[in-house]
């Protein structure tokens, strides 16, 4: 064999670092490493607060000594809340709530038109000792007066509230309200929404013209009076509808099915008269209603049973007739569930079970009331499905009649006894 040259080595080593460098690596390369990009929270504005609000609030001895508007969890809710924007270089304020009013506290007319026209809300909760502000700033879109104000006599007036003509939401509640008609209140509010005047003495009728994006209404516990106008029925965007506890009459008017977005509606304690109109059947979405403390009467209507959203009803204290058209299962689905105060109406046995403890008597065999059950039943609950059914109950009095007739039998057979020894001893004494 030839010796090997000498550059064939050189050769070899030159080849074999060639495919070293130009092989891929098997073993992973790290990747670049690639700072992530920091995510910015919503901006929470830390500006201070314009000088101008600031002096108002100042004037109306809320501490400015740290900014106001940031609020931190304490123990004791404040009896001030101040609610700003996040405005730039100043913040403005946008919102200011007084609960539990100090006697001493003063609301002046200057410092509330410092605040605008940046102030939309404005409430005040349990305030009776306070003055109403001589004034409120017409940049208001919402307003609250609960329990407040009761210093004065008369309260607040409708020509004070109509002239916040921006409101969207107005809560008047146990206040006392002095007005003509809820029409001064309501005549130049286009933008209102929401509106709650209870237990203000309010007087006077419903208004014939509503404005149309009212979608809440509680007129509660007041003297509004004459009948239900078309107004209201012709507000197709309203949700609740509370007119309960003041001195309505007249018929519900069938053109309450038009409500069609209707969730709420509470009638009760009133003066309305004549039947349920078969209009409330298309409200597909009511799940409250009541009507009791009327004088509705006719028969409770079938159609009720079809109301997929029911589960609240009330009919008691009128002055309804008849057999109650409800089943078991129907009672059942409801939450809330009263008829009794109508003394003409009653249930079938024979669908209804007598532990129901609805407050009307038993239908007899023509339809007509039977006396009242016995007071002895349970009435701990105004409902007892108990799992002892029509059938039961059934052989129960049929197990108790035999008893009866046993009891009879002896007590004759001992009375026949007794008149036969009376009649041998009285023939032994007299011979």
């Amino acid at each position: 064999m030839k010796p090997l040259s000498p550059s064939l080595p050189l050769l070899l080593l030159l080849l074999l670092s060639s495919t070293t460098f130009a092989a891929p690596s098997l073993s992973p390369t790290p990747s670049p490493t690639i700072s992530p990009i920091p995510r910015t929270s919503p901006r929470t504005s830390s500006s201070p607060l314009d000088p101008k609000p600031l002096k108002a609030l100042e004037s109306l001895n809320i501490p400015t000594a740290k900014n106001p508007c940031d609020h931190r969890p304490t123990s004791k809710p404040p009896s001030t809340v101040v609610t700003c924007d996040a405005g730039s270089p100043f913040r403005l304020v946008t919102s200011l709530s007084f609960t539990n009013c100090s006697s001493d506290l003063s609301i002046s007319s200057a410092a509330l038109r410092a605040l605008s026209p940046s102030l939309a809300s404005l409430s005040f909760l349990n305030c009776p000792s306070l003055s109403p502000p001589p004034r409120l700033p017409t940049s208001l879109r919402s307003f609250t007066a609960t329990s407040s104000f009761l210093r004065r006599r008369k309260g607040l007036s409708g020509v004070y509230l109509a002239r916040l003509v921006n409101l969207t939401d107005l809560t008047v509640s146990s206040v006392p309200v002095s007005t003509s008609g809820l029409f001064v209140i309501l005549g130049n509010m286009d933008k209102i929404v929401s509106l709650t005047v209870s237990h203000a003495n309010l007087s006077g009728n419903i208004p014939k013209s509503l404005h149309s994006n009212l979608t809440f209404i509680d007129l509660s516990d007041n003297l509004i009076k004459g009948s239900i106008p078309t107004s209201i029925t012709q507000l197709s965007n309203l949700k609740s509808l509370n007119l309960s506890s003041n001195s309505i009459s007249g018929e519900i008017p069938d053109s309450i099915g038009d409500l069609i977005s209707l969730k709420n509606m509470s009638l009760s304690s009133n003066k309305l008269s004549g039947p349920i109109p078969d209009s409330i059947s298309s409200l597909p979405d009511l799940t409250h209603l009541d009507l009791s403390g009327n004088q509705l009467n006719g028969t409770v209507p079938r159609f009720i049973t079809k109301m997929k959203s029911l589960k609240h009803l009330n009919l008691a204290n009128n002055n309804f007739r008849g057999v109650l058209p409800f089943n078991a299962s129907f009672l059942k689905k409801l939450e809330v569930f009263k008829v009794g105060g109508n003394s003409d109406l009653c249930y079938n046995r024979t669908v209804l079970s007598s532990k129901m403890k609805l407050g009307i008597a038993q239908c007899d065999k023509h339809g007509l009331p039977l006396s009242p059950p016995p007071q002895k039943e349970d009435s701990s609950s105004d409902y007892d499905y108990g799992s002892e059914d029509e059938t039961s109950v059934k052989k129960k009095e049929e197990s108790r009649g035999p008893n009866k007739v046993v009891l009879g039998v002896s007590i004759g057979l001992a009375s026949l006894v007794f008149l036969i020894i009376f009649l041998i001893l009285c023939a032994k004494w007299c011979g």
